[in-house]
């Protein structure tokens, strides 16, 4: 049985078509795999485990399900929901892996990452990224109502968005909202690993490269925005397609 991998499907209500393929897949494709990871941004924002909408419950009842059914389940956490939590972990029946993490993959150490820490050149958004990675910044936001909460990751995203358009006025939106290719060859050899996957940049590819002198792959999942993008790993290899 193969494992999956995806990443930013970034699941809106103003996106029902995605959240639709999203569960279909949970039921089908999933359904026969050995693993699923989600590497981050399953959700366009995640203020709390007490998120209560429509899209959170059929998301929780369909992991809920796959998870039942036998299939491994890891999530980590991405830069639109770093909050997920354990209350989320219970309902869902899966794993909240650490960011980065190293996991055994067709025998062979694999580093996983979201990918927002590996574009170190983005200064403005790494700042950002320790701010609400703090534990004291996280109890603080997470005792606010949820209504507050909300109003909070609308800013946010709004502030992202006039963020990317100033980057793009600059004419360094591509650059530096990818990774930099200095903090992917520091970060694999600081883990020891020949093997990356990763999401975050909305960029699917599967790279070549060197670290320390030896062939490595650095493997980038696509978002879900107009369609899906899937990992597959099994006995035949590694193969990164679209899904619709």
């Amino acid at each position: 049985m193969p494992t999956l991998f995806i990443s930013d499907l970034h699941l809106d209500e103003v996106r029902p078509d995605i959240t639709a393929l999203f569960l279909r897949f949970l039921t089908e494709e999933a359904a026969h795999a050995d693993a699923l990871y989600i590497l981050g941004d399953l959700f366009e924002a995640w203020v709390g485990d007490d998120e209560a909408s429509t899209l959170a419950d059929a998301v929780r009842a369909g992991l809920r399900q796959l998870s039942g059914s036998g299939v491994r389940l890891h999530v980590l956490r991405g830069n639109r929901d770093f909050l997920l939590g354990p209350r989320f972990a219970a309902d869902t029946g899966t794993s909240l892996l650490a960011d980065p993490c190293v996991v055994m993959l067709c025998g062979e150490p694999t580093l996983l990452m979201h990918g927002d820490l590996l574009c170190s050149d983005d200064l403005a958004y790494q700042a950002f990224r320790r701010q609400v990675r703090d534990p004291d910044w996280q109890a603080n936001f997470l005792s606010q109502p949820l209504a507050a909460r909300g109003a909070f990751a609308a800013q946010a995203r709004a502030a992202s968005r006039q963020h990317q358009s100033g980057l793009m006025a600059d004419k360094t939106l591509e650059s530096i909202t990818d990774v930099s290719p200095v903090t992917v060859q520091a970060t694999m050899a600081q883990y020891g690993v020949t093997r990356l996957i990763h999401g975050h940049t909305h960029r699917p590819a599967m790279h070549a490269l060197h670290v320390g002198g030896q062939p490595a792959q650095r493997i980038v999942l696509g978002d879900w925005y107009q369609q899906g993008s899937v990992l597959r790993v099994s006995a035949d290899g590694f193969e990164l397609s679209a899904l619709s």
